[in-house]
């Protein structure tokens, strides 16, 4: 039977309790939401003791539904003020789930100053003190947990920035390989783990597909049809398994919507294909690495990839959010540079979006040059440190902002937004301005019909139609995130008329359900009426669902474009 447990802090308890009815249907980003909902005061100080932090599978993680092992991390966010769910791959939602956990509460603070571990396996679970891990990065935790607990561990864990309380801190968790790279990076969410004093947990779980399915026979047959659907398709089964993410960097320069220095005012990048998915996979195979790797075991498309650096050490992987945020981004066109701004944040426990933002931001104030490779090294090295310095850059791109007084900052809700320019990308805009989530690309990927035609076209440059594609994105995003499934599931399910119905009859062979397509869309839509509903009660309004002025006067070249969809349109994104 699924089990919830529930990690008292305050009391230095791990206990299994049985999983309410009204939480039996839910999973991933659904269940996170409504407890975070039901249990989190919607006032509550993120740092506080009476926020808390889920952390749960999805609903197909720990079957052999292809690429189903993504985990959901949720709580209120230090960031946004608002709820968050933010998502990772890696090995951790399939060994979870293994072991009958529909989800992990972690509640309460410490009564004492020090650092506690959780340790979960079959037999049982137990808090354990963990300072002789304070202040190490999670490569050197992860490391450490799998000589002690066993090589085939699963651990989640944060570094010294969660540590800090730094609302850039993401949680870590690891692929197969150790690598500590697997990230629930967005919205400061590692900085609530070490404000509970938890630096890591440690998952020992020896099944990976092993998690009760009813109708054994069907929901085999689904799944091979899924892995079909995804290998078929350009994007799923080509594109990503080929390059990886990273596979957009040349796509999206040429469409005129790459960001570059700081959001400025062009939207191509002169050495884009330096930092490109096809540079990527040409050096990383040459030194010897990968150029496509799957973050879980189960993954068919394998868009991540290992990319060994110049000092011996390996950055795995890199992703494009990642390689336009240090490269473009900031004038860089080194992919060692990104890789290793990339390997210090995952070492830090530093989301790299928001980091690469905010030394934007720092670079739009003058504090170091566009370009400057060193200095952007240097600048993001002192957060690990704990320096005044790297506090301020630690703490994101607005904050960064406040503290030199710059006004061009791309956030939304206090949160970064990633690589795909707003003017000339209008329906990730409209995403941008009305995800609960704040800034967040994932939250409904418009990139798909604006950029790639996928799923149809809508013209990213003009206003028509972007409300509609966004809102119908965010519900079946919402939907997919409490799954388990990969986003990325959604290139081909948006164009193939079976990959919807294919996850519903695997979801319905896994639990003995007679769900119908609509039933899905029922569930993105409530999880983000209860999302909405949570942001509202914490004070967020309308009037935080907008992009920052300078989208809406600066024209971006070469399409010399605005955001120019108005406010009273942004308002209606939620009517369903």
């Amino acid at each position: 039977m699924p089990r919830f447990l529930r990690i008292d802090m305050k009391k230095g308890t791990a206990e299994f309790q049985d999983v309410p009815e009204k939480y039996l249907a839910l999973g991933g980003r659904a269940l996170t939401s409504q407890m975070v909902s039901d249990e989190v005061p919607a006032t509550c100080n993120p740092l506080g003791e009476r926020n808390k932090l889920i952390i749960a599978p999805g609903l197909l993680s720990g079957t052999n539904a292809p690429s189903s092992g993504r985990l959901s991390v949720g709580g209120k966010s230090p960031l946004t003020g608002g709820i968050k769910e933010a998502n990772a791959g890696g090995i951790c939602a399939q060994k979870l789930a293994n072991l009958d956990i529909k989800a992990m509460i972690v509640e309460g603070k410490p009564a004492e100053k020090g650092a506690w571990m959780v340790k979960v396996s079959p037999e049982g679970a137990e808090v354990l003190k963990a300072d002789d891990l304070v202040g190490k990065g999670t490569y050197e935790v992860t490391a450490i947990l799998r000589e002690r607990y066993g090589s085939k561990v699963g651990v989640i864990c944060i570094g010294p920035a969660g540590e800090y309380m730094l609302m850039g801190a993401g949680v870590a968790t690891n692929d197969a390989e150790g690598n500590s790279s697997r990230y629930a990076g967005r919205g400061g969410l590692g900085a609530v783990m070490g404000s509970k004093g938890l630096k890591a947990i440690v998952i020992d779980s020896p099944k990976t597909f092993d998690v009760p399915v009813q109708d054994k026979e069907r929901f085999s047959a689904a799944a091979k049809k899924f892995a079909k659907i995804l290998l078929e398709h350009p994007v799923t089964g080509s594109g990503l398994p080929n390059f990886g993410t990273n596979v957009l960097m040349n796509i999206i320069s040429e469409a005129g919507t790459l960001p570059v220095k700081n959001f400025g005012n062009n939207g191509r990048f002169d050495k884009a294909n330096e930092v490109s998915g096809e540079r990527l996979a040409e050096v990383a195979k040459a030194r010897g690495g990968k150029a496509t790797h799957a973050c879980h075991p189960g993954c068919v498309m394998r868009c991540s990839n290992v990319y060994p650096m110049p000092d011996g050490k390996v950055c795995s992987p890199i992703e494009y959010e990642t390689a336009w945020c240090f490269g473009p981004n900031l004038g860089i066109s080194d992919l060692d540079v990104v890789a290793k701004l990339n390997y210090i944040c995952n070492d830090a426990g530093l989301d790299t979006i928001e980091m690469g933002v905010a030394l934007g931001v720092l670079m739009e104030a003058g504090v170091i040059p566009f370009g400057d490779a060193d200095a952007a090294v240097a600048a993001l090295e002192e957060v690990a440190k704990g320096t005044p310095a790297g506090r301020i850059l630690g703490n994101g791109a607005v904050f960064v902002g406040k503290a030199y007084g710059i006004t061009r900052v791309a956030a939304v809700k206090g949160q970064s937004i990633p690589a795909y320019d707003p003017r000339s990308c209008k329906g990730n805009g409209v995403t941008y301005a009305t995800s609960p989530m704040g800034g967040d690309h994932t939250a409904g990927y418009a990139v798909t019909a604006n950029i790639l035609k996928v799923g149809g076209f809508v013209d990213p440059t003009k206003a028509e139609g972007q409300v509609e594609l966004s809102r119908n994105l965010q519900i079946a995003t919402a939907a997919v995130d409490a799954t388990g499934l990969c986003l990325f599931v959604a290139f081909a399910v948006l164009d193939n008329p079976e990959g919807l119905p294919t996850i519903v009859e695997m979801l319905n062979a896994q639990y003995g359900l007679s769900l119908e397509v609509d039933d899905v869309v029922t569930l993105g839509q409530n999880i983000l009426k209860t999302e909405r509903a949570f942001n509202a009660a914490a004070g967020l309004s309308s009037v935080d669902d907008r992009l920052p002025e300078f989208f809406y006067t600066d024209k971006l070249a070469p399409h010399n474009t605005v955001f120019d969809i108005k406010d009273e349109e942004l308002d209606t994104v939620f009517n369903f």
